[in-house]
């Protein structure tokens, strides 16, 4: 027994100095070890009991300062997610607090969704995600960035929206499609945690920049179902995005910013994650839609719908709204679930080493190394669509040429848009010719036509390049203060170019005067138009012998250009809208029936490009068309197969697309719709076979 009482003493010896050990750093740690032993610090609890505990433990000035853009409670040690801009790459510029940081820019999201290239698409999103996180997690950086505003699911409608470079395009398929791979590649791969949060932009039907902030999107419920909500369904269900901004328009006259059917599909979707208003959407529904008298009741309404990120002076109001007993303590709970789900989905709670993201956040900056410059190069390529190439004038034979004139304003510059981010190089047009035509190929550039410099080049060169389009910053100065703020600016110059802010008045490109001037002295002429938006180039398709269209702001654009007028690359882009011969050819502009003759579904007349146009070096045959059954049932599915000959001489891609019709339909129908889409590389005489379910 006395031997056994002197270990059991021994025993209790070295527990009470353990215990005092814990006790002493318990003391110098009080806070953070405090902190640790909430529940929501738990990784294997259920994540509505950790939102649950977050929410008991926060002040009620707590809560009302998550309902804006940020999610930190600094007391209890959660952080804040951040947030940036991602339409085509991060957004990191020297804008009030923002660190500029250089990141990998790809083409415009019409650019981008012109690859119909889903893997890319993916791809393009994984390396947003990526960097998002490294400059969140690297200690040269540590600007919190990991909620990515994007991508932009609102339909390019009409050829006059302001902003149609931000869109996939026209077609709610195709649209879905896209967002739904952005999303899966940003977010990532793993099966708990995020790489990055996707917050889609801006349910919805907001596609007229004249009078956004009052105006209203007047259609019925079909096609709220069918068209308008369509993309933003797919980003939800297939791409797992969870969050998304409500748009400045109303709805049937109610602010979407307000509208009942936000709560309703954030229900039926199960969207859980964060619902934020545009900057200044709250205000307007007082000031432009005269919806509420107050704003304190314009609070409470975005609340009530679920709102919980607020991008207006929303504290002072929402306390009013609170006083008065408009909103309560349970609604703002309510409302900042989805806030804390987001944190809890990033791993941002747990330990660092359960999420494998927290390891992207040493070595090369990634938008240095080669791995993103190959996916920004990719995206380029097959974002350039060729629009006419007659008699195979294009790609150029080397031994044919030894001068070219390269002219045209957009010659040697890569303009950036509103949602460009500082790159870390550009390549220009100029740059890239120069680059690709080596030492025998003489370059001669003119930036326009003053003392007939573009004339005089193109006349003594062999063949004539002239890169024009619209200027995405049009009547902004960039550097000036208030440049989101539409009162602060100008309009545009060019009544055929528009941004944000600003619908184009004309679809006529005023720079074809230019391609004329250069084709009356050197009929070998191509024409790259690097633009935001369709345009009527009526006489460049009559006369030019080859037409490029790419886009702005992607850092590889010279390169890939040059890659396709030098024959290294067979392009296979593909329009994702519909290219008018003129304004004559659409409905009004605040028409958004588009059964009234808008988007290929239901297009008046002949197009100068059609929706899905897009040329190749290569030819492609389609044979043997098999469908598996003659009538589908109402739970069952149809494959549809074909096959597919490249019937040329060079390697190409195509990109095939399937229609579908309604048939003895008793409701209006398009005429066709997009309900399937596959890129299929195809040596010379090659025959694969596309299958569709």
């Amino acid at each position: 027994m006395k031997g056994n009482d002197a270990i059991w003493e021994v025993a209790m010896a070295l527990r009470y100095a353990v215990g005092l050990l814990l006790l002493i750093v318990s003391a110098i740690s009080f806070r953070s070890s405090a902190q640790s032993q909430y529940p929501f610090r738990d990784p294997n609890l259920p994540i509505e009991e950790r939102v649950s505990s977050i929410l008991s433990l926060m002040t009620l000035d707590e809560k009302i300062a998550c309902l804006g853009a940020t999610t930190a409670v600094p007391r209890l040690g959660i952080p804040n997610t951040g947030l940036t801009e991602g339409l085509h790459g991060l957004v990191r510029k020297a804008w009030g607090q923002l660190k500029e940081v250089p990141t990998t820019q790809f083409a415009l999201a019409v650019g981008m969704a012109q690859s119909w290239d889903t893997d890319l698409i993916r791809r393009a999103g994984a390396v947003e995600g990526y960097e998002a996180r490294f400059i969140t997690q690297n200690e040269k950086f540590k600007t919190p960035a990991l909620v990515i505003w994007a991508p932009n699911a609102d339909l390019a409608r009409d050829p006059r929206w302001g902003r149609t470079e931000e869109s996939y395009g026209e077609d709610p398929f195709l649209n879905g499609t896209m967002a739904a791979a952005f999303i899966r590649g940003l977010q990532g791969d793993d099966p708990k945690y995020w790489q990055a949060a996707a917050l889609l932009k801006h349910f919805m039907a907001n596609s007229n920049e004249d009078n956004r902030i009052g105006s209203s999107s007047d259609f019925d419920a079909r096609l709220m179902r069918e068209y308008y909500s369509l993309p933003f369904r797919m980003g939800f269900l297939d791409g797992g995005a969870r969050s998304f901004m409500e748009s400045y328009n109303a709805w049937n006259h109610i602010p979407m910013t307000t509208h009942p059917i936000v709560k309703r599909l954030i229900q039926e979707w199960g969207i859980d994650g964060i619902i934020s208003t545009d900057a200044g959407g709250m205000r307007y529904m007082v000031s432009s839609h005269k919806y509420y008298q107050t704003l304190k009741e314009a609070a409470a309404g975005a609340l009530k719908i679920g709102t919980n990120q607020f991008l207006d002076p929303y504290q002072e109001p929402l306390r009013e709204a609170l006083k008065d007993k408009l909103v309560t303590e349970p609604d703002l709970d309510s409302a900042l679930r989805g806030k804390f789900r987001t944190v809890i989905r990033l791993g941002l709670l747990d330990p660092p080493e359960m999420v494998s993201y927290t390891r992207i956040k040493d070595g090369t900056e990634p938008w240095n190394t080669e791995a993103h410059r190959s996916v920004a190069r990719a995206t380029a390529r097959e974002s350039i669509v060729m629009l006419k190439n007659k008699n195979n004038f294009l790609p150029f034979d080397r031994r044919k040429i030894r001068s070219i004139a390269v002219v045209g304003p957009r010659a040697n510059e890569v303009q950036y848009d509103y949602y460009s981010g500082p790159a870390p190089y550009l390549a220009t047009p100029l740059q890239g010719i120069k680059d690709k035509a080596g030492l025998g190929i003489e370059i001669r550039y003119a930036v326009d036509n003053r003392d007939n410099a573009a004339v005089n080049a193109a006349k003594t060169s062999d063949v004539a390049v002239v890169v024009v389009g619209n200027h995405p910053w049009c009547g902004v100065d960039r550097n000036a203060p208030g440049i989101w703020n539409d009162s602060s600016t100008v309009p545009c110059a060019l009544s055929s170019e528009g941004r944000e802010g600003r619908d184009r008045v004309s679809i006529t490109l005023e720079s074809e005067e230019l391609v004329r001037q250069v084709f009356d002295v050197n009929r070998k002429t191509v024409v790259v138009l690097v633009t935001s938006f369709p345009y009527a180039i009526v006489w460049s398709q009559e006369n030019a012998p080859a037409i490029l269209a790419a886009t702005h702001a992607t850092q590889e654009l010279g390169n890939a250009l040059a890659d396709i007028l030098f024959g290294d690359y067979n392009p296979s882009g593909r329009l994702t809208t519909t290219w008018a011969k003129s304004l004559d050819q659409l409905p009004p502009k605040m028409d958004y029936d588009i059964r009234h003759g808008r988007t290929y579904m239901y297009f008046k007349g002949e197009p100068l490009y059609p929706f899905g146009h897009g040329l190749s070096f290569t030819g492609f045959r389609y044979s043997s068309l098999h469908v598996s059954a003659t009538a589908l049932k109402e739970d069952g599915e149809v494959t549809v197969s074909l096959d597919v000959q490249n019937t040329g001489t060079r390697t190409g891609e195509e990109v095939v697309q399937l229609y579908v019709t309604h048939l003895k339909s008793k409701v209006e129908r398009p005429g066709k719709e997009l309900k399937g889409f596959q890129r299929v590389l195809l040596r010379p005489g090659e025959t694969k076979r596309s299958r569709f379910r």
